[in-house]
């Protein structure tokens, strides 16, 4: 037996599991939170780390620690084994994830410092979006400044495509080169991808987590001159826009409430607002199927991940709704089906095969470690 560690590290908060490697499963797993916060007996992720160890105990088979990176810019594509020069790197693309990648930073140093004995590897969440060609990330702005200021498309939730994509591809029965599938990974972040023989060729996110489908709190995709337009004739700062477009747009934006299933409510109750918003919220979602298999050039399947993606079947049917001229359509009975599995949803025969695929990061972040450190 080997098993991996896998840490996610937030600001305030130490996310773990302990990944047996020849089952899948995990054998331990936890959330600690408001680490350093005012009323916490936790006062830095050192001390976090102490407590994850302390319930953890004595693991012989621990081979390595998985550590999930969000931003790995165009340096990273594919799991990194963490040196003194990573580190520094992962610490100087903050300035295109300040929320995430300082947050990160503080689980490996806490993690390395706790288990010295390990190899220690960086799972970045950008990684998988690298085989992007320059067509697709590319955004046209002047180019010098572009070049200075890392300016592209990333993307992002890639761990979560990477994975989805692959076992779409066992569920057909078809090797991953040949499988071109767009995945949607539509929680209270969402965002969807194209996949083309295992590789991403489009993807929604941007330069940051903020562009593309409407999310829970986040706008995506808007014209950049409204930013323009707000700072002139409402005289807000780029703090203020930078608050307004993360935290009080999308979905609250639109209806006050940023939970998926509490728009879903209202708008069944009546309330124009919330079924507005579910309009939007769709549009966009049909927008970017429509040109990802433009790009794909057709399609074998489509695949609904994440919270609502898993979960909410009326909003799968709602998404797909008259799509069947692609040859996308959904079986309602196997849609209504509540099941925790990967499961198909189209009907039988169907030319493009539609299915709900639980995703699983931490178990991608293991197998993705795995292959660098045995």
């Amino acid at each position: 037996m080997s098993s991996v560690f896998v840490v996610n590290s937030g600001s305030s908060s130490l996310k773990y599991q302990l990944i047996d490697l020849k089952t899948g499963e995990s054998r331990l797993s936890g959330l600690i939170e408001r680490i350093g916060e005012p009323d916490s007996f936790i006062a830095d992720h050192s001390e976090g780390m102490s407590v994850v160890l302390a319930k953890l105990g004595e693991v012989d088979d621990l081979v390595a620690v998985g550590h999930r990176v969000v931003h790995g810019g165009s340096e990273f594509d594919g799991p990194t084994l963490i040196t003194d020069e990573v580190e520094r790197e992962i610490d100087a693309l903050s300035r295109l994830a300040p929320l995430h990648n300082p947050a990160n930073l503080l689980g490996i140093r806490a993690a390395k410092k706790a288990l010295p004995q390990v190899p220690h590897v960086a799972v970045f969440d950008t990684a998988f979006h690298q085989s992007m060609a320059p067509a697709a990330y590319t955004y046209a702005i002047d180019k010098d400044i572009a070049r200075e200021y890392k300016v592209r498309r990333y993307g992002f939730h890639g761990t979560s495509h990477k994975y989805v994509s692959e076992q779409a591809a066992a569920m057909l029965g078809k090797p991953l080169g040949a499988v071109r599938s767009i995945i949607l990974h539509l929680g209270n972040g969402a965002s969807i991808t194209a996949v083309d023989g295992g590789k991403s060729v489009d993807t929604s996110m941007g330069l940051t987590p903020l562009q593309g489908l409407v999310m829970g709190t986040r706008s995506g995709d808007i014209d950049p001159a409204v930013l323009v337009h707000l700072n002139r004739a409402a005289g807000m700062s780029v703090s203020e826009l930078d608050t307004l477009l993360n935290k009080q747009s999308g979905l609250l934006g639109l209806t006050g409430m940023g939970d998926m299933r509490d728009v879903q409510d209202a708008a069944i109750n009546g309330n124009e607002e919330a079924e507005l918003a579910l309009q939007v919220w769709r549009h966009r979602i049909r927008h970017y199927i429509g040109a990802y298999f433009a790009q794909l050039g057709g399609l074998d399947a489509l695949v609904f991940t994440a919270g609502i993606g898993e979960n909410n079947a009326l909003l799968r049917r709602r998404a797909l709704a008259g799509l069947s001229h692609l040859g996308i359509e959904i079986d309602n009975d196997r849609n209504e089906l509540s099941s925790r599995a990967a499961r198909v949803i189209s009907p039988a025969g169907a030319r493009v095969t539609v299915m709900v695929i639980p995703t699983n990061e931490e178990l991608e972040i293991a197998h993705q470690v795995e292959s660098l450190v045995l």
